[in-house]
């Protein structure tokens, strides 16, 4: 896991509609990276959807949101336009930007060993530092404590 204080790492990814999107095009804005297991999941859309709820208020703060998944821009196309997600949601199909920032993890479900993404949440200065980190999020309240520590 990446610690505070350090600088983010730096990425290219395709975004929902396949444009390449990398960290340093928000230099001089605040980021909120936030990685999500699966488009279209129960805990994945409430967290997604918390966002999109919250949405102006983080645009009108200037802070830019981003999901990033392991999912392809085709699912992305389609989880934004099902519950109209105003954000962009990053495909990280080969894992590389998952494994820069520490979230591909080994996880256990019902004793049963297997890779995935642990929910977490990086929020970036407008320098490209890490400022805070959340772990072990909880999706349906995520967007009022990410908001709630970026304006304090």
């Amino acid at each position: 896991m990446i610690e505070i204080g350090t600088k983010a790492p730096e990425f290219a990814l395709p975004d929902q509609d396949g444009n390449l999107r990398k960290l340093s095009d928000y230099k001089g804005k605040p980021v909120v990276l936030y990685f999500y297991p699966k488009d279209d999941t129960p805990g994945c859309t409430k967290e997604a959807c918390s966002f999109r709820d919250s949405f102006a208020d983080f645009k009108k703060a200037g802070i830019e949101v981003l999901g990033v998944s392991i999912d392809n821009s085709e699912s992305h196309v389609k989880f934004r336009k099902k519950y109209d997600l105003p954000f962009t949601l990053l495909a990280d199909t080969d894992k590389k930007v998952v494994n820069d920032y520490g979230v591909w993890v080994e996880k256990i479900n019902y004793g049963k060993k297997y890779w995935g993404i642990a929910r977490t949440t990086f929020l970036i200065d407008k320098n490209g530092d890490i400022v805070h980190v959340f772990e072990r999020v909880k999706p349906d309240e995520h967007a009022t404590e990410v908001l709630e520590k970026l304006l304090s």
